[in-house]
């Protein structure tokens, strides 16, 4: 009798121990980390965001790529690690789409922005509205490259629209990516510039001059997707989730976003 009750307290200690040790092992698994491919656009928001998504998933470490969305879709079509895709446009999200390289169910517009004319702020230039861009007057004008930057697309609808693009054709610099051609303004490599509002209301270096009608360009909607090739597919769409939420929508509020 004494021995069963022996045998009983050894089985129960060895199951207490078992218990203890898969917390122990479960505390200790390695972080999940997430690779976030990005528009150039969402640089600030979202380094902002990573500290409280972060705080409540432990078992997730976002790093982000930023880029021109053109450039990000090109490395991801070549098998670059990424694992969630957010896109300034919805033509290169379109991109991915079309090859079956997004998880199915999962995209999303989570927010838009709109464009703005800026300039550097100690500069006495004046333009009320994109329509009253002399070319005459400005000897550098910068916006985002159009093939591949979506700020770039867009700016050279409106300057089509509003019968500039030709006559500024000597007078453009071209940017990589929006901040690029915000950096541009900044150092005063440029009278002129085209980037999103969000972009402008980051620095304190320039000053806005006018915003585009929408009726000169395509709709400014920011959707974002899982990459298919993702091996994190369930910590991905809690980012996206937490991105589509109300904590995420404010943090882009914050930032000029709409």
């Amino acid at each position: 009798m004494k021995k069963r009750v022996w045998l009983l307290v050894v089985s129960c200690l060895l199951l207490v121990l078992a218990g203890c040790s898969a917390g122990k092992a479960d505390k200790s698994a390695e972080p999940v980390e997430l690779m976030v491919s990005a528009a150039a656009s969402l640089t600030d928001a979202l380094t902002d965001m990573k500290t409280s998504f972060e705080k409540e998933h432990e078992n997730i470490i976002v790093t982000f790529n930023f880029g021109s969305s053109g450039k990000l879709v090109q490395q991801i079509e070549q098998g670059a690690p990424s694992d969630v895709f957010l896109s300034a446009s919805s033509k290169d999200m379109n991109t991915l789409d079309e090859g079956a390289l997004l998880v199915e169910g999962t995209r999303i517009d989570f927010t838009a922005n709109e464009l703005v004319l800026i300039t550097n702020k100690d500069e006495s230039l004046t333009v009320d509205s994109f329509e009253d861009i002399d070319p005459s007057t400005i000897a550098h004008f910068a916006i985002g490259e159009p093939e591949s930057v979506p700020v770039g697309r867009y700016t050279k609808e409106v300057l089509e629209n509003i019968g500039l693009w030709e006559s500024l054709q000597d007078k453009m610099v071209l940017g990589s990516d929006v901040r690029q051609v915000l950096t541009h303004v900044e150092m005063g490599n440029a009278d002129l510039g085209v980037v999103y509002s969000s972009d402008a209301k980051i620095s304190d270096k320039v000053k806005v001059l006018a915003s585009a009608s929408a009726e000169w360009h395509g709709p400014i909607v920011y959707p974002g997707a899982v990459v298919s090739e993702t091996k994190h597919p369930e910590e991905a769409k809690a980012f996206l989730a937490y991105l589509t939420g109300d904590e995420g929508k404010e943090v882009l509020k914050k930032y000029g976003f709409k």
